[in-house]
């Protein structure tokens, strides 16, 4: 997923405290069940359904984590550059010491940031980023993005960011990605992540990939939404046998947190009427709607909210079935329309061209 030191500072000064996050959740929550999507090639189960910590508040992140736990949550999707995964091991930490969960219950994924790509950068921030969760290793680690960049020493910023100088400086790193992959796949060796994969890879680099690797990718994460479909690529994960993760479920609702015009040009789903008529044909919310539409097709999704009432929606996304009628009416709302573009916040790093 996006992200970048720069805007996550509008989401740590967010206006939720812990005190008034806690009273969202006092209630006993009722627990739904959630399918999960075997992973190759452990053969490990991870939950069809999860909640991203992209934008959660250092504030609130500890709370929320516990309180999504709660109600009954069991993957979190976290990385390096949120900058909160300290916060999100406390609250997982207190959920454990609480009796809620075991380690064992709960699936964590965490991701490489551009910075570290170099083999000998890997393994030490993994363990940086393991202890400030306070595990001992990962279900689940990611390359963030296809790109090596300088890499910028943690006592210097961290998490870094995209540019080298903490501004607009944007630095290549001659590291090629098969260099990365091995240190990944030693982590594996290593007892730090038990599945690696991808995130943000297109077709030709996946296919480079497989013809590399030691250890096959397990899952791939991907921005996903009515109006950035990418069946192609999504039909080559699964001919793989590649798990799928998709992102920013609702389309332009997550960058307009952002205030980024492209997300405000765009109609929100949640209001598209092709999205509202099924939503009120099944009784259920449009933000439903559009995650049943991917976990009908087999993803995995990670959205997130502040909300109680809306953390179990969110949840409970696999119990009804679209007919195929409407999963092909909401797929044709596709305009190949992406916000997740470095080379629109950037000016540069053009990975999806």
């Amino acid at each position: 997923m996006f992200s970048g030191s720069r805007v996550l500072t509008i989401f740590r000064s967010n206006s939720f405290t812990s005190k008034r996050i806690s009273r969202l959740f006092s209630s006993k929550p009722k627990m739904v069940s959630v399918p999960s999507i075997t992973l190759q090639p452990t053969g490990q189960k991870m939950p069809q359904v999860g909640f991203g910590l992209w934008k959660v508040g250092n504030d609130t992140c500890a709370e929320t984590v516990y309180n999504a736990i709660k109600t009954g949550y069991r993957l979190f999707d976290a990385a390096c550059d949120y900058g909160n995964e300290k916060e999100a091991g406390q609250g997982l930490k207190r959920a454990i010491d609480e009796g809620l969960v075991k380690r064992e219950d709960v699936f964590i994924t965490s991701k490489l940031w551009n910075t570290f790509h170099a083999p000998e950068h890997v393994r030490s921030i993994t363990r940086k980023q393991l202890a400030d969760w306070g595990l001992e290793y990962f279900d689940l680690f990611l390359i963030h993005f296809p790109i090596a960049l300088e890499y910028v020493d943690p006592s210097v910023r961290y998490p870094p960011g995209w540019a080298y100088d903490g501004k607009d400086d944007v630095r290549y790193a001659k590291v090629p990605l098969h260099k990365t992959w091995e240190a990944l796949e030693e982590l594996v060796d290593q007892g730090l992540a038990k599945n690696i994969g991808i995130s943000n890879y297109q077709g030709s680099l996946i296919l480079d990939l497989l013809r590399y690797a030691r250890i096959r990718p397990s899952v791939l994460q991907i921005e996903h939404h009515p109006y950035l479909v990418q069946k192609d690529l999504i039909d080559l994960a699964k001919a793989e046998g590649i798990a799928i993760t998709g992102y920013s479920s609702f389309g332009p609702q997550s960058f307009r947190e952002l205030e980024w015009q492209k997300a405000y040009d765009t109609p929100t789903l949640f209001e598209h009427a092709a999205i509202t008529t099924i939503a009120k044909k099944h009784g259920k919310t449009p933000a439903q709607v559009l995650l049943r539409w991917a976990t009908q097709r087999g993803l995995a999704v990670i959205p997130k909210s502040n909300s109680q009432h809306r953390l179990l929606e969110n949840l409970d996304v696999t119990s009804f079935d679209l007919t195929e009628e409407e999963i092909a009416s909401i797929s044709a709302l596709d305009r190949h329309l992406r916000f997740n573009n470095p080379v629109d916040y950037l000016g540069k790093l053009s990975i999806f061209a």
